[in-house]
């Protein structure tokens, strides 16, 4: 055996090559990962639907099914909900081939500056249209090959979506169905030893569950934030409410970047069809309900142990946008989630969990007692964190009872043999 004495800035030199060509991995391999990612990150949502429909005494591969086949229906109201809202927007904007309507919307959209700009707006807003530089863009725009395109470009992004999501549920589908095998194998990888399987089962448990702790919880506040937006929206008298409620629940996954995105449409179209007033009414109160959500309610049904602070948010976003573009923005909270959860298990990865979490106390040094192990009297120890209820023995592990635990993601139920 070959001993290499390796420096300090040796190793983390060869750490660095390591993160390098894993991120290149991730890019090149971008139609393989985006897809297994989502589908395991759904498992993780879906696994207790199935395991509750597996004790009412439906066979497991039926279970997974009608798992599967309720996701289905959910996302195909929210692409239904989408597809039918971009025609009827598309609508209320001005033909192509008439002038008229054109300069109508110019003019109120003119008006509209003029009552809340503290500045001459003659330069850029003339009441004459065809000296307006920002009314000939636009209009050359529209009457050009560009609004053609676009709308080819939205039908393939349609098509790719289906696509993808056809794909995506067959992986589902297989996780669910194989769950507990795949489990088992995954587990098998990190040696023969009884005790190292049982810390990588314990991992790979706090893992899914805070996982499955932020989807679920996120869906939840983003469905409720949807429709408080969605019934405010309507009572002010928007045009599209129902879109903009719509468009902030899936940018709501989407930290900071899509919240913002989620508040501009909704001010534009109340700026441009009712007031200024009103536009700035609705900017208010979308910044309160997005602060009073983002700071009370997502803390409070999430925990502190889901925590992870700006930095890391902001990092994570540009890193995984990086690799896998939109998809990326998407994964980015709850692949982070699941990166703190395996460095809060693993010892010695405790700084790292922390470096990404929010609290400002530095966590307890833990230093090894002098005299006999508690695992050499046959004691029982925690081999994770001390917060997690399940005891593991190690003279005599009970690999078995962790993975039939309610809500483990080894568990298949009774007919997942």
């Amino acid at each position: 055996m070959i001993n290499l004495n390796l420096t300090a800035a040796t190793r983390i030199g060869l750490n660095l090559l390591a993160l390098l060509g894993i991120a290149v991995a991730l890019y090149l391999g971008e139609s393989i990962f985006v897809p297994l990612t989502i589908a395991v990150l759904l498992a993780a949502i879906l696994w207790p639907v199935a395991q509750w429909l597996n004790r009412r005494r439906i066979p497991w591969s039926i279970s997974c099914m009608l798992a599967v086949g309720i996701l289905i229906i959910v996302f195909g109201v929210i692409t239904l909900g989408f597809v039918l809202s971009v025609p009827k927007m598309l609508q209320g904007l001005p033909r192509p081939n008439d002038y008229t309507a054109q300069l109508q919307y110019y003019e109120q959209f003119r008006k509209q500056v003029i009552r809340v700009s503290p500045v001459e707006v003659e330069s850029v807003f003339p009441e004459d249209a065809e000296r307006s530089r920002l009314f000939i863009y636009v209009r050359d725009s529209i009457n050009s090959p560009f609004m053609t395109n676009l709308l080819l470009k939205l039908g393939g992004y349609l098509k790719n979506w289906i696509i993808e999501f056809v794909l995506i549920m067959f992986i589902l589908l297989f996780l669910l169905m194989e769950g507990r095998m795949l489990t088992q194998r995954i587990v098998e990888i990190f040696g023969p030893s009884q005790e190292a399987q049982d810390k990588a089962l314990a991992a790979l448990d706090k893992m899914v569950k805070s996982v499955r702790t932020y989807l679920v919880w996120r869906t939840v506040v983003n469905v409720g934030l949807g429709l408080v937006l969605g019934v405010v929206y309507q009572s002010a008298g928007l045009e599209h409410p129902w879109t903009w409620a719509l468009l902030a629940v899936v940018l709501c996954y989407i930290p900071y970047i899509g919240t913002i995105l989620a508040g501009m449409p909704p001010v534009l179209d109340a700026f441009v069809n009712l007031s200024p007033w009103y536009a700035l009414g609705i900017l208010i109160f979308y910044i309160v309900i997005v602060t009073f959500e983002g700071y009370f309610i997502v803390p409070w049904v999430m925990g502190r142990g889901m925590d992870l602070n700006a930095t890391t948010v902001m990092l994570a976003c540009l890193f995984w946008d990086l690799v896998w573009g939109t998809p990326g923005l998407f994964l980015a909270m709850p692949l982070m989630a699941a990166l703190k959860a395996v460095c809060e298990s693993v010892p010695g990865w405790g700084p790292f969990a922390n470096l990404m979490g929010t609290d400002e106390a530095p966590a307890p040094i833990q230093t090894s007692p002098k005299g006999p192990s508690p695992s050499e009297n046959g004691e029982k120890t925690l081999l994770i964190d001390p917060e997690r209820t399940a005891v593991m023995d190690n003279s005599v592990p009970d690999r078995t009872a962790l993975m039939d635990e309610p809500g483990s993601i080894g568990k298949a139920g009774t007919g997942g043999a």
